[in-house]
């Protein structure tokens, strides 16, 4: 972009969503930064991303296997609530029936 003189234009400031000062619970770090897995089912990642349509806000909660790093559930809402990533866990639990000890790294 930068060779070609293109920038991008904002159109609306950016706005956070991510409120790190509360006094909730902090769920462990199970994964501590290892994101290599031996084996399917052992290890998965989520996450939640933010579209703008012209619609308005369309928010994505993907939940991936780490060792094929496939996409093995996903929601889709117009509101970023809990239910969003539940919704996403939900699928990859019920396509991949994981065995006991699976860990799953999903910050929020």
């Amino acid at each position: 972009m930068k060779l070609n003189g293109i920038r991008p234009v904002r159109t609306r400031r950016h706005r956070v969503t991510t409120d790190s000062r509360h006094s909730l619970g902090v769920a462990a770090n199970v994964l501590d930064g290892d994101f290599l897995a031996n084996a399917p089912n052992r290890k998965w990642a989520g996450d939640i991303s933010y579209i703008w349509t012209a619609e308005g806000w369309l928010y994505l909660a993907v939940v991936i296997d780490l060792f094929s790093r496939r996409v093995i559930g996903w929601a889709v809402s117009d509101r970023m609530k809990k239910d969003l990533a539940i919704r996403a866990l939900d699928m990859a639990v019920r396509l991949r029936d994981p065995a006991p000890g699976a860990r799953l790294h999903f910050p929020l």
